[in-house]
């Protein structure tokens, strides 16, 4: 008795359709890719019942003919490929034939069809089997109608969520294709609601205000960049509005949306030591790259890619990221620093350098308004009262941002200030600190160490940097050496930003450092000066601020 038995082409089908059409939006999906594939200007898309009752796309593409329209049905139908070279570097979206099949196989489909010359071409399907093809009125373009989905498959039917479950889904497909194609007009509709209407011929800036709202696009910069065979290009969140929830992510390559989470931590990583631990920006990304060097076609319904040089492309993410909110927050008012948290909900009015810095801030505005007065808390923070708040600066987060930024420019080119010892210092290290001693030897010299070897484990400090007069160099020195061979800051992908991150930090006044008013004066304007000086380092808070109504709420006044 034979064990091996060809399949029936029904079983085949719905085998296919277990991996094309997991739900409702999986249909949703496949039917918008096609009417795009077919030049539509406009998409409509009607549903009921989250999909399971009803799923209508409509489209005014290209349209197809007779012919066209019953070949359609046939497994491995497709107008997009013709040998197997033309899947690398497929640039349409569906492309394997296998949508239409595998959706009439599990469902009762209709479809009218007109190519906008002769008539138009309507058919009807039950559970993968043709049941009428007649002559239909239609204009150009192309409506595909499923109902009772997997009506004939009732193990899959139950694993469906409820209708406003697989509502939101078909909303997540039609607004992703949506931001892919701001080009093309699309409409929603669950249940006789219009749950997104976006016209045609957007730009990416207005097509994302009208489907994230105009709330989130508010907060995003614009993003371009290019490195090697990529180019990047989008829209990532200013710093000070990435929250730990809410935030939305999207990736494309060459206009097709993907999901790749290692490429959202890339982007991530281009804001450390500008968010807050556990913030997430939001971002919207398309990478540009030759068709022939990503792969799209490694997962069923085209949700991953694999790129040629993988590395490369996480790098260009970073940067790109890193880049887009370096020049938006360099410019940014000092009012558009994030609030106490505590305290969100007071706004405070915009601080003035002028009044806050006095001195040289005020001959660069040449206007006559007079300083606040400073005061020092704790010996940790300074404070000063802005419009209707009380403000208060971290004074080693602060110092800290002030010397990251220093440093880079420092490592990059510019000249640092440093001191000749009238008596060097030897230092004994380990052989790991030894090596990192080796290894930043370029870097150290660039802030100020000048160090050479003594013989065994020593070594000789002639000149170390003068970052303020409290500064001492030889413990900094020890320090800095045992975070790097030890990897402290190892989370860094920068070398040079991770060596800065480090000199700065253990560089920086220390909470506890007392200041006076000059000094205090100081370090606020030079912080003013940093491109992103909300935050330190560790991405930790430099300013925080207490509205005069919380005050007055905790006093009883309101």
């Amino acid at each position: 008795m034979r064990r091996i038995a060809i399949l029936p082409d029904a079983v085949a089908d719905q085998i296919a359709a277990g991996e094309v059409v997991e739900r409702p939006a999986s249909v949703v999906k496949e039917l918008v890719e096609n009417a795009i594939d077919a030049g539509a200007e406009s998409v409509r898309v009607t549903v009921e019942n989250g999909g399971k009752t009803l799923v209508e796309v409509s489209d005014d593409g290209c349209g197809m003919g007779r012919e066209d329209a019953v070949l359609a049905l046939d497994r491995h139908a497709t107008s997009k490929i013709r040998s197997a070279a033309d899947l690398v570097g497929v640039t349409t979206f569906g492309f394997r034939g296998e949508a239409l099949p595998a959706i009439a196989s599990v469902s009762r489909l209709a479809l009218a069809t007109s190519p906008g010359s002769g008539d138009a071409t309507s058919l009807s399907v039950a559970g993968g089997r043709l049941e009428r093809v007649d002559t239909a009125a239609r204009q150009r373009g192309t409506t595909v109608t499923v109902r009772a989905l997997f009506y004939n498959t009732p193990a899959r039917r139950k694993f469906l969520r409820s209708a406003p479950s697989e509502t939101r889904a078909i909303h997540d497909a039609v607004a992703t294709l949506a931001l892919a194609h701001p080009a093309v007009g699309f409409e929603l509709i669950a249940d006789g609601t219009t749950r997104l209407d976006v016209p045609p011929g957007q730009s990416a800036g207005e097509r994302l205000a009208g489907v994230w709202g105009r709330e989130l696009a508010g907060t995003l910069v614009p993003v371009t960049y290019a490195a090697g065979g990529f180019r990047v290009e989008g829209f990532v969140q200013r710093p000070g509005d990435a929250r730990p929830t809410g935030r939305r992510t999207q990736l494309f390559v060459n206009g097709r949306p993907f999901r790749d989470p290692f490429l959202v931590r890339a982007a991530e990583a281009g804001y450390r030591s500008a968010i807050h631990p556990g913030d997430r920006p939001s971002l919207f990304l398309n990478i540009e790259t030759a068709p022939a060097d990503v792969d799209v076609n490694v997962h069923p319904a085209k949700l991953e890619v694999r790129f040629r040089e993988r590395v490369a492309v996480e790098r260009a993410v970073e940067e790109a990221a890193r880049h887009a909110i370096g020049a938006l927050v360099a410019a940014s008012p000092v009012g558009e620093w994030r609030p106490m948290p505590d305290y969100a909900g007071g706004g405070g009015s915009s601080l003035d350098l002028g009044e806050i810095l006095g001195g040289a801030a005020l001959e660069a505005r040449r206007e006559p308004v007079p300083p606040v007065p400073l005061a020092q808390l704790f010996d940790t923070y300074i404070t000063y009262e802005s419009g209707d708040s009380l403000v208060f600066v971290d004074q080693h987060s602060a110092h800290e941002r002030v010397l990251f930024e220093q440093v880079i420019a420092q490592l990059t080119g510019g000249a640092a200030p440093a001191q000749r010892l009238l008596l060097p210092l030897t230092v004994e290290l380990t052989d790991e600190e030894l090596e990192a001693v080796d290894t930043h030897r370029e870097q150290l010299s660039a802030i100020g160490y000048e160090a050479e070897g003594f013989g065994g484990r020593s070594v000789v400090i002639h000149t170390v940097p003068a970052p303020h007069p409290r500064f001492d160099g030889g413990a900094c020195f020890r320090e800095l050496v045992a975070d790097l061979a030890r990897g402290r800051f190892g989370g860094w992908s920068n070398r040079l930003e991770r060596f800065a991150a480090t000199f700065a930090c253990r560089a920086a006044v220390k909470g506890g450092d007392r200041l006076d008013e000059r000094e205090m004066r100081e370090l606020l304007s030079r912080l003013a000066g940093t491109a992103l000086a909300p935050h330190d380092v560790h991405g930790r808070a430099t300013i925080v601020r207490l509205p005069r109504e919380e005050l007055e709420r905790r006093f009883g006044r309101r």
